[in-house]
């Protein structure tokens, strides 16, 4: 497969994400040709399992089109069963050679899980599902001390790469194996640009292939 390089696809969707900013994107694949040529099947180079928001949209954000990223979507990028089964058919059946983990500041399902805390109320319906998946990160913040709601996003995105590798026996296989590489992404509602949070790539997957290693130090947002 062209895109069989975790490390060039990950290249890639950052080339993209700089287009983006930059107000300069080519809107590759976005054309009948293109609509034609993947009519008959799929060859996605990246799995982005991001937040529902409505500002979040993959292919605009890393200026892709029709075939190029198979896109997994829930509120606050929770990761239950049906997610990994998604990433799963992806990483297996396609060969998708990144899983990428994509979410942003402010993000209203950590806000909801936060205030649920705080008032000790329940939220209705099944968003106490949404509420349920982030709890550990809002512990995990707790623990080490950070309070500030973007650092709180950027441990819940690392704590998704590391749910989405420790919960799939085949994703930590392909890692391990080399085939494959988990990153967590935090997107900037404002500037547009992304921000490596946390990875687990190929070569550290054997030797702990149930933790996301963190990039960026978790700290309070500048803006």
């Amino acid at each position: 497969m062209p895109w069989s390089s975790p490390q060039r696809a990950l290249d890639e969707l950052r080339a993209g994400n700089r287009r983006f900013v930059a107000g300069s994107p080519r809107h590759p694949n976005q054309d009948a040709d293109r609509r034609t040529a993947v009519a008959g099947g799929q060859d996605p180079f990246a799995v982005i399992v991001g937040c529902s928001d409505s500002r979040l949209a993959a292919e605009i954000i890393f200026d892709r089109g029709l075939g190029d990223l198979f896109v997994v979507r829930t509120a606050g990028h929770t990761a239950g069963p049906e997610v990994l089964g998604s990433v799963e058919y992806a990483v297996t059946i396609l060969g998708t050679p990144l899983v990428v983990v994509l979410g942003h500041d402010s993000c209203g399902a950590v806000q909801a899980a936060r205030e649920a805390v705080r008032t000790g109320t329940p939220p209705p319906g099944h968003l106490g599902a949404v509420v349920d998946a982030v709890l550990p990160s809002l512990r995990q913040a707790a623990d080490r001390g950070v309070e500030d709601i973007d650092g709180i996003v950027d441990i819940h995105i690392a704590q998704t790469v590391e749910a989405l590798v420790s919960n799939s026996a085949a994703l930590a296989a392909a890692v391990a194996a080399g085939r494959c590489a988990v990153v967590g992404m935090s997107y900037r509602l404002s500037a547009g640009a992304v921000r490596t949070v946390a990875e687990v790539p190929a070569a550290a997957a054997a030797k702990a292939p149930a933790q996301a290693r963190p990039v960026d130090p978790v700290a309070p947002s500048a803006g």
